[in-house]
């Protein structure tokens, strides 16, 4: 990162002489203002590559100046000073476009971190990149090679009405590949309907699927239309299809079958064109050996089958649809998008992701709310996603182990940003052993060093070292 130029503006001179100093220490040009408008005034000719400004000030305040600057200046990141306890103008300042609040008093090694990151972040935003003008017509995006399968057999089917099974754990985007099959498909302008078995009680699938007659049972008060006659001419997607009811598979089969069926309580059959896209994240085979699914069924529907990988078999992919979801949350909270920086991405493409691109998607929506600068590091993502992750760790060790807290512990100590963990942890290491093995022999060292593996003299020394003396 090449040096910035930083202006401070702050009626406090100390305040002004305390960052001006840290900040040239940090091999940072450091300009000092007094007030809002010398500040606006030197906008006319200069632009800094940040700007930290305290919140109150006599004439014009941070949030006003800040206000002024996104409107003359909305690129160079402005970082507003304030007190603990004045959250409402922190939250305010953050609406505005901040890109982060330091509260006061201020540790300054903190506040040149925090300079240092403003500056990293402006001056990648002055990098030429590539930007895709037109981005995906779809929320499918995928370049791992079991993705571009997924692409090829949508792009061999479109211009095909069959029967597709899509299998997949929960949160791998199943209903997607269903829209996307219908979209590029013959009866792309016809209706898209879409049924999740599991979420509907077992007494009302019929009524649901295939609609009823007036009086077929005690509320049915008027005819109702079901999703297959909803679907005519369409698309009827039917998600979980694992957990519905055997009667019911039994109704299904037969209008596959003949293309009709009957409304509950009716008597005249319904005609209907409808193709049928199925989804399950269960073994349908496993479930039709074990009698809980009709294997004439399970062909009808297995035609073409399309299998969606989880999202830790495609890593690849992480990185550009966490992008992706951030643009599209900021876009739905009308705030600008956040950015990733490197270290972040790596972090998530290490994550388990048991939810798969739906628990991805809920972690940007969290993160465009909850972090704390434009640009999201490391220690803003929540930490139950690294909990999740615990089954990738040493699955041998007790979960009261010394080397299991001692795991928890890095991994607390790495997402809060922490550095030089061994020359932390060697000394409390070393102290902790001096410690138990001296209780264990009542204070007698040349005891206490063998049970160590030690020479009396490292011993010694290592007392000395630790001040344990």
């Amino acid at each position: 990162m090449q040096r910035g130029i930083v202006w401070v503006v702050d009626d406090d001179s100390s305040i002004r002489w305390v960052l001006e100093r840290a900040l040239a220490g940090a091999g940072l040009t450091c300009i000092t203002f007094e007030n809002g408008n010398e500040v606006l005034a030197a906008l006319a000719s200069k632009t800094p590559d940040v700007l930290l400004s305290d919140i109150r000030m006599p004439g014009m305040d941070g949030l006003a100046l800040l206000k002024q600057i996104k409107q003359r200046h909305p690129m160079p990141p402005v970082i507003i000073m304030t007190a603990h306890s004045d959250l409402d103008a922190a939250v305010s300042a953050y609406q505005q476009g901040a890109f982060d609040y330091l509260p006061k008093p201020f540790d300054i090694d903190e506040a040149v971190a925090l300079v240092e990151r403003a500056i990293s972040h402006y001056q990648e935003q002055q990098q030429p990149r590539n930007i895709e003008v037109n981005g995906p017509t779809t929320d499918m995006i995928g370049e791992a090679p079991a993705m571009q399968d997924v692409f090829r057999i949508i792009g061999r089917l479109s211009r095909s009405s069959i029967s597709v099974l899509i299998n997949g754990e929960s949160g791998t985007g199943k209903e997607l590949v269903a829209h996307a099959l219908h979209r590029h498909s013959p009866r792309a302008k016809a209706p898209f309907i879409a049924l999740n078995m599991a979420a509907i009680p077992k007494d009302l699938i019929e009524s649901e699927l295939f609609g009823h007659e007036k009086g077929a049972f005690t509320g049915a008060n008027t005819i109702r239309q079901g999703r297959f006659e909803q679907a005519d001419g369409g698309t009827l997607f039917l998600d979980e299809i694992g957990d519905m009811p055997l009667d019911v598979q039994t109704r299904l089969l037969r209008v596959l079958a003949d293309g009709q069926f009957y409304r509950v309580g009716g008597y005249a059959p319904v005609k209907v064109d409808v193709r049928i896209i199925a989804a399950t994240h269960q073994n349908l085979e496993r479930r039709v050996q074990e009698g809980k699914f009709r294997e004439d069924l399970f062909h009808r529907l297995n035609v073409i089958r399309i299998h969606l990988p989880p999202l830790r078999e495609r890593r690849e992919d992480i990185p550009r649809l966490a992008r992706h979801f951030l643009q599209v949350a900021a876009r739905e909270l009308g705030v600008e998008a956040k950015l990733l920086h490197p270290e972040t991405e790596t972090a998530l493409t290490r994550l388990a992701w048991p939810g798969n691109v739906r628990q991805l998607e809920n972690t940007c929506r969290w993160l465009t709310v909850m972090a704390a600068g434009q640009e999201v590091l490391t220690q803003d993502l929540p930490g139950e996603l690294f909990e999740a992750s615990a089954p990738d760790s040493p699955s041998h060790l007790p979960p009261d182990s010394w080397a299991t807290l001692l795991a928890q512990w890095a991994d607390r100590a790495l997402r809060s940003g922490h550095q030089n963990l061994l020359s932390e942890a060697q000394p409390e290491l070393e102290r902790t052993l001096l410690t138990t093995a001296l209780r264990h022999t009542q204070g007698h060292k040349q005891e206490a060093a063998k049970l160590l593996g030690w020479g009396r003299n490292t011993l010694t020394r290592k007392l000395k070292e630790l001040g344990m003396e």
